[in-house]
């Protein structure tokens, strides 16, 4: 059976929404806004857990009602909070790069898309040495009107701004 790690933001308090849903053996590391920083102690911390507990998953997961995400693109109230402000800055930038591409009734979902779709990008080259690259990365938005989980749009869909000279 399939270990998964889930990297949550805590104010979705997703974990036993995510047991119901996942009826594998699930583990959980918090950061706001799925934020976590990528240093050495982060990355060793995950490492290990996902050796020592033999994680084949990784799932990066955010509701499309986060309160971090929401203020990111609205007010910023939380900016002064330690390491958000840098945060903030890359949502806004994935606002901008969603509204060149995309066309959508649900621009937020997009927005979380890329985003997570960075967020799996940064921890595969940050594990692309030392650690089993067989281990399946994804990343879901959780609907809590509909209460379902739906796989972010796909990395290839999700395309970056190039300025070319």
């Amino acid at each position: 059976m399939s270990k998964n790690l889930f990297l949550l933001c805590p104010t979705d308090c997703l974990e036993e929404t995510i047991d119901i849903a996942f009826k594998q053996e699930n583990y959980f590391y918090t950061s706001l806004g799925n934020s976590f920083d990528s240093d050495r102690e982060t990355l060793k911390s995950i490492k290990e857990l996902i050796e020592n507990k033999n994680i084949g998953k990784i799932y990066f997961v955010l509701s499309n009602d986060n309160q971090i995400i929401s203020d990111a693109l609205k007010g910023q109230f939380f900016s002064r909070v330690r390491g958000l402000k840098k945060f903030y800055d890359e949502i806004m930038k994935w606002k901008e790069q969603s509204g060149l591409s995309w066309q959508t009734s649900d621009r937020k979902f997009a927005i979380l898309s890329y985003y997570l779709n960075e967020k799996i990008k940064e921890l595969r080259h940050n594990f692309y040495f030392g650690i089993n690259n067989n281990i399946e990365m994804k990343g879901q938005i959780y609907d809590r009107t509909k209460q379902t989980f739906k796989d972010i749009y796909p990395k290839f869909i999700c395309v970056e701004k190039h300025l070319l000279n």
